[in-house]
């Protein structure tokens, strides 16, 4: 282990040691707010302290079976408990640098889903229908709430846009490497000469602000339109003009909701997903302007970047960014979506552990 790492875990410890005795005093007890505040962090540092410490344990282990080694008796029995002690030190080790990555801030954030139909006309659209019901069978499975915000329906089945509302438990965490160039490769039910087309979606995934944090927008910015809200656009839509269409017009950014009955809470959630869209556009912005940084291969975010592939004919969903081959597509689209979440966040975790190391 670096001699950098360790000194930053030893601070650690002795954080953690100061809340240990923090939070036995009275006037602690007392301060709720206080104490809420420290108990979040000492169970923040909890884990990290315990392997620490596990580590240390077993480095002075080591050095006692190393000793072991010169003795002609023991030197078997050594050698084999000093190789799990390395194995085991080794993940001790990964697991340590893993917990010293920052999280995430918006990793607890509810988000807005977007799909969108790209090239293929009906069949991508159809194919943006598909991939709305894979994500609503996963939001099921999380017990997740799932909300239409907005949907323009395809002539012929599925979706050319729809944008929906995800709320529950750390939902952009695990939804938030879904951004990108969805591709489908299939026989469309339209092709008479069996030939394999294929067809693109978008999907964007955004953070919900929280109401303090949304972007002060100026009224002179905005255009306003009302209208009838029509097609599938959510569970309480009447005929009424109580959809709302917004218009950011410094940067061309519109949304629309038409869930609501009341044009109020149209209007509200449409100010909601605007401010998630302005501040998304900035976070990208900054990127490419950081371009020249290493730029993580899983958590680029590049909505033109083709980053997964379904492959009906051979039943076969390809995730480009981390070379994940899995020939489960029914699965798949039917919401089991673990595998690729699971390989995508341990992707990411090992970067972000090799920009540490470097």
């Amino acid at each position: 282990m670096k001699q950098s790492m360790r000194d930053r875990l030893q601070i650690l410890v002795e954080r953690y040691q100061w809340l240990t005795a923090e939070l036995s005093k009275p006037e602690i007890l007392k301060d709720q707010n206080a104490y809420k505040e420290y108990n979040r962090e000492y169970s923040e540092l909890d884990e990290l302290v315990q392997g620490f410490t596990s580590y240390l344990e077993q480095e002075q282990q080591l050095e006692d079976v190393e000793k072991m080694l010169q003795d002609p008796e023991m030197r078997e029995l050594a050698r084999e408990e000093s190789q799990q002690l390395q194995a085991s030190m080794q993940q001790l080790k990964e697991q340590l640098y893993a917990l010293l990555i920052p999280a995430d801030p918006d990793d607890q954030r509810n988000v807005y889903l977007e799909i969108r139909a790209g090239t293929g006309g009906d069949e991508a659209a159809l194919f943006a229908g598909d991939l709305y019901r894979m994500y609503f069978k996963y939001c099921e499975k999380r017990r997740w709430t799932l909300d239409i915000v907005s949907s323009a329906p395809g002539q012929h089945g599925g979706f050319r846009e729809i944008i929906t509302q995800i709320t529950g438990k750390r939902v952009y965490a695990l939804l938030k490497f879904e951004s990108g160039a969805h591709r489908v490769q299939r026989v469309p039910v339209t092709e008479t000469q069996g030939r394999i087309h294929t067809s693109a979606c978008t999907v964007a995934v955004l953070p919900e602000p929280d109401k303090n944090e949304e972007l002060e927008i100026a009224r002179d910015d905005l255009r306003i339109d009302t209208y009838r809200s029509s097609g599938a656009g959510g569970q309480h839509v009447n005929t009424t003009d109580s959809a709302i269409r917004i218009t950011h017009i410094p940067t061309g950014i519109t949304v629309e909701c038409q869930d609501e009955r009341s044009q109020h809470k149209n209007r509200a959630k449409a100010m909601a997903l605007l401010s998630a869209r302005i501040k998304d556009a900035q976070q990208r912005q900054q990127q490419h302007q950081q371009s020249a940084a290493r730029k993580l291969l899983v958590g680029s975010g590049d909505r033109s970047e083709r980053i997964r592939t379904y492959n009906f004919p051979q039943g076969r969903v390809t995730d480009h960014r981390i070379n994940l081959t899995l020939y489960s597509l029914e699965q798949v689209l039917e919401g089991e979506l673990e595998p690729v979440i699971e390989g995508l966040s341990k992707e990411y975790v090992a970067e972000q552990m090799a920009q540490k190391l470097d």
